[in-house]
């Protein structure tokens, strides 16, 4: 075991107290430490990513195994041994090419580093119990099971059937290769593929999906020429639907109206050749900057970011677009893949509240949609009140009829969850 291995868990650590402690979003902290620590060589860098995201992914389930060996509750624990043991008993469970004694030694050092010196008996203690324990754990329930909270696995199983929503719930853990959209306006997908070779990644081609391929082997997206070149951007091939399904024309105008970090709109863009035009709204500076940085990189000519409230109505843009994209917040709950900590963060709550905040946007920007215009509405999530409610709740109220919709199921399908609305407005209201 090397000393950077050592080093590698301190920030695993570090990673999971800011994750858990401060709310900072796992993707975002996961991503920063990365791009801080570009010197660690590949392996490290991908133990450091697995680590912290399976810490994660599988983090009531490790709670309640300890619980079942320590004999202080979960709850009445520093926050520092709480992810001390998280993390250790990860490793125990998940990464069979780690013996269990550099385990538990590297977390007693670790205990000491940290200034919890007189805990490292307990942590000790506890981590070889469950070390040398075989026999399998028997979980309580299926949202224990499957580290996911029971409210997720209970709307699951109402919205979608038990087999579904199982599927569902293991697909969280199917490790996937990344997936990327070719910049057709710089290179062929055949062409790409061979430079990515030459590069040293690995990059398949997708079933019925010539702008996209599948890639792994690499280190860091900044380390590899062609994205720097902007040569394709990484997205979600369920994701690439929602242009694919607006169809815009050569010329078009088109508006999407919640767009960062650009994907779409430079996926629309690309769409049209280079012609047309496609304004990319955004709430914030911060957001505007990430699709201006990605439309750089790309050398995305007919894209203009605009920072702008898709909750307030702007009259400037009525009947103006060929083409509205609103790709809205929502739950999120079809890329739990990517995002761990994000079914513990989001509650029933907030989905109510989500929907209404769609419902506000939706009832705002239809207007921007020319007579025989498009509407393209789209979620990253599989909750039906979000999907298929709302779309039946806006037509219900506006001049559009649904052209076709599709809601793609992680573990059914083989990409995220994510919902697709296209809806025409009719040419006389």
């Amino acid at each position: 075991m090397t000393d950077s291995r050592v080093n590698v868990r301190a920030v695993v650590l570090e990673l999971l107290l800011e994750i858990t402690g401060e709310q900072r979003l796992s993707h975002v902290a996961i991503g920063g430490a990365l791009e801080k620590y570009q010197y660690m060589n590949k392996q490290d860098r991908a133990f450091l990513s697995r680590l912290t995201e399976g810490t994660l992914e599988r983090m009531l389930e490790i709670d309640y195994i300890i619980e079942q060996y320590s004999s202080v509750p979960m709850k009445k624990m520093k926050p520092v041994i709480q992810n001390l043991l998280r993390l250790s008993v990860y490793q125990l469970r998940y990464m069979d090419r780690i013996p269990d004694a550099a385990v538990c030694n590297e977390a007693v050092k670790l205990a000491q580093k940290k200034g919890f010196g007189d805990l490292k008996g307990f942590v000790n203690g506890v981590l070889r119990n469950i070390a040398r324990e075989t026999r399998e754990i028997v979980y309580p329930d299926l949202s224990t099971a499957c580290s996911t909270p029971e409210w997720i696995v209970k709307q699951w199983t109402e919205e979608y059937g038990e087999d579904t929503a199982f599927r569902m719930l293991q697909d969280q853990y199917e490790e996937k290769p990344l997936t990327i959209r070719v910049n057709i306006q710089k290179i062929t997908r055949d062409r790409l593929k061979e430079k990515l070779r030459q590069e040293g990644i690995q990059a398949e081609e997708i079933q019925g999906m010539d702008c996209a391929l599948a890639i792994s082997d690499y280190d860091h997206l900044r380390s590899i020429p062609s994205f720097r070149e902007g040569l394709f951007q990484v997205q979600d091939v369920s994701s690439m639907y929602a242009a694919l399904m607006a169809a815009p024309k050569p010329g078009d105008y088109c508006i999407d109206v919640c767009a960062a970090p650009g994907g779409k709109s430079l996926h629309l863009a690309e769409l049209m050749n280079g012609s047309g035009m496609v304004e990319a709204r955004d709430l914030t500076p911060y957001k505007t900057g990430l699709i201006e940085e990605n439309t750089a990189r790309m050398n995305a000519q007919n894209v203009k970011a605009v920072q702008m409230d898709a909750t307030v109505f702007d009259r400037e843009s009525v009947e103006k677009a060929d083409v509205v994209l609103a790709d809205l917040p929502c739950s999120g709950l079809g890329v739990l893949r990517k995002k761990s900590d994000l079914k513990y963060r989001m509650t029933p709550e907030q989905q109510k509240e989500l929907v209404k905040l769609q419902r506000k946007i939706l009832d705002t920007v239809w207007q921007y949609v020319k007579p025989g215009g498009t509407l393209v509405y789209s979620t990253c999530t599989v909750h039906k009140q979000e999907n298929e409610r709302n779309t039946s709740w806006f037509l219900e109220r506006y001049p559009f009829l649904l052209k076709e919709q599709v809601q793609m199921l992680p573990g059914v399908d083989p990409w995220d969850g994510f919902y697709i609305a296209k809806m025409e407005r009719a040419l006389h209201d």
